[in-house]
């Protein structure tokens, strides 16, 4: 029997306006978050689900609370499912990291993608390490929505929109992409 799985990205912040790396630092939605969320519970309002799982930063769990809510559901946090925390690259714009870091590569996240080893930041090793544990606790969560993307080779969704949404499915340990 397959799992159905709708990944989920936070709302709007003020840092997501701003192109401003969040990572780990814990920020809020913005008016225009908590309206994408709440239209975001409208769309899946005719959906089942058995449960809401979410990072314990506050712009996951308001998103996810919009929707858990609407379906009489608590939504369980779990910090490894935060996305990769970006050390000194955090609370910086985008450009800010070019230009204080010439190093920086680019790349899909945005215009800039954290090195694979950057002093400050963690690793890719222990973020996946830290989403390991965080399946345990909220089984079929795997990872962070682009890195579950990227390992289903879903064309054309290599950065997700604020609460956009996006199908797996996940059956006898095979994990694809819904149509």
């Amino acid at each position: 029997m397959a799992t159905t799985i709708l990944l989920v990205r936070h709302g709007e912040t003020d840092w997501n306006r701003a192109n401003r790396v969040q990572g780990h630092s814990d920020i809020p939605l913005n008016a225009a978050g908590r309206e994408q969320a709440a239209a975001l519970a409208t769309e899946l309002a005719d959906e089942t689900f058995d449960a809401v799982y979410s990072s314990d930063l506050t712009r996951a769990v308001q998103t996810a609370r919009a929707v858990a809510v609407a379906h009489g559901l608590g939504v369980t946090t779990h910090r490894g499912l935060r996305e990769k925390h970006f050390g000194t690259w955090e609370s910086l714009h985008d450009q800010e990291v070019f230009d204080r870091f010439p190093g920086a590569a680019t790349g899909s996240w945005g215009t800039a993608r954290l090195p694979r080893r950057w002093p400050s930041a963690c690793s890719r090793l222990s973020a996946r390490s830290r989403r390991v544990t965080a399946r345990g606790a909220c089984w079929p969560c795997r990872t962070a929505a682009r890195a579950v993307l990227r390992h289903c080779a879903v064309d054309g969704v290599d950065r997700i929109g604020n609460c956009q949404v996006v199908r797996i499915t996940v059956e006898r340990g095979n994990i694809r992409a819904v149509d």
